[in-house]
């Protein structure tokens, strides 16, 4: 029997990670929504370890390539927004570790702005 894939969200405030559908993954999830920031160092080693996800809110918590390599089980990192200032991808793709962010829109405010004045 396969072991749940273990995905740990970062920085998750409003616990928004308990109410998404995690049902689209083909295998059985075990998720961490850690609604409480942890500074970077041993706790957030700890409750990291044995994770093979782990979904950052943009650049909340820093991830560099000291605290990537304690995470052996890790094989990909998420990132809210396309880019993330606080994650050392080249020490990720050094480790294997995949880097991952979702699309974003560069001017949605004024956009927005204008649609008010309008």
């Amino acid at each position: 029997m396969t072991r749940p894939l273990r995905i740990a969200v970062l920085d998750d405030y409003q616990g928004i990670a308990d109410t998404v559908d995690w049902t689209p993954i083909p295998r059985a999830t075990e998720i961490t929504s850690l609604r409480e920031h942890i500074a970077p160092g041993r706790p957030l080693v700890e409750t990291l370890a044995g994770h093979e996800v782990v979904v950052a809110m943009r650049e909340r918590t820093p991830l560099d390539a000291t605290l990537l390599a304690q995470l052996p089980d890790l094989k990909l990192l998420v990132t809210t927004g396309p880019f993330n200032a606080a994650i050392d991808v080249a020490a990720a793709h050094r480790l294997g570790i995949t880097v991952s962010g979702t699309g974003g829109a560069i001017t949605p405010t004024v956009e927005h702005t204008w649609a008010l004045i309008l």
